[in-house]
């Protein structure tokens, strides 16, 4: 993570550079509308913990899941000279992760290992929306580069008998290229990463004391591609 961080860092300064000795480009090229699909490469990790009560003791679980992910996109850009472009959008992706915190004293009894007890606890994060601005630098006609931080969120399922935790919400950045062909199609890749806030949830008291707390911290690394078209 702290290489990508170091990465973008690299990227911004590159930018800075390219616009001040950027040859004059065509950037009605890309502004305007657009949309697009995109699949993206996942890493979460998802470190949680468990605490029965005072004197009880801790239990840290930590799992890290890679998967692909699909979504969607819509935006608009918007030129500012002959070599810079504001580009500001929403996108959306499907797909989850999850964390399970088990009880070997509340376990069913005869059951599979995956199959949650009274007692166990799970938490899902899927959905995840983006709501984005990417100032850009015009390298030709047809390229571009561009630094992207936008608001990220995600919904939190829970599965056991705990209260239920606040939805996700996190801060992305992310690197990438867009190739614009005259026809108005597009390719994007991308790289970045997210960090999240904290989930947590208590017991209610029914098959968890109120004493039990849980919480979980998501990371997620991605790496995305994007073919759309521009209006």
């Amino acid at each position: 993570m702290n290489k990508l961080k170091t990465m973008l860092c690299a990227v911004f300064t590159l930018m800075l550079v390219s616009v001040s000795s950027s040859a004059r480009a065509d950037t009605s090229n890309f502004a305007g509308p657009y949309i697009g699909v995109s699949v993206s490469g996942y890493g979460m990790q998802l470190s949680g913990s468990s605490n029965a009560g005072v004197g009880e003791g801790t239990d840290e679980v930590s799992i890290g899941q890679v998967a692909p992910i699909t979504g969607f996109e819509l935006g608009y850009v918007i030129p500012l000279g002959t070599a810079f472009l504001i580009d500001a959008g929403a996108s959306m992706y499907s797909g989850e992760a999850t964390l399970e915190f088990h009880d070997d004293n509340g376990a069913n009894v005869g059951g599979p290992d995956t199959e949650l007890g009274p007692k166990d606890v799970k938490f899902t994060v899927d959905d995840l929306t983006n709501i984005y601005i990417a100032p850009t630098v015009v390298l030709s006609d047809t390229s571009s580069l561009y630094i992207k931080v936008g608001l990220t969120e995600a919904d939190v399922n829970t599965t056991g008998d705990v209260t239920a935790p606040g939805d996700l919400s996190g801060t992305s950045w992310s690197m990438g290229t867009r190739t614009v062909l005259e026809s108005g199609v597009f390719i994007k890749t991308e790289a970045g990463y997210t960090e999240y806030n904290s989930i947590s949830a208590i017991g209610k008291g029914a098959n968890i004391d109120s004493t039990n707390s849980y919480s979980a911290e998501p990371t997620v690394a991605f790496g995305t591609v994007s073919l759309g078209f521009r209006f």
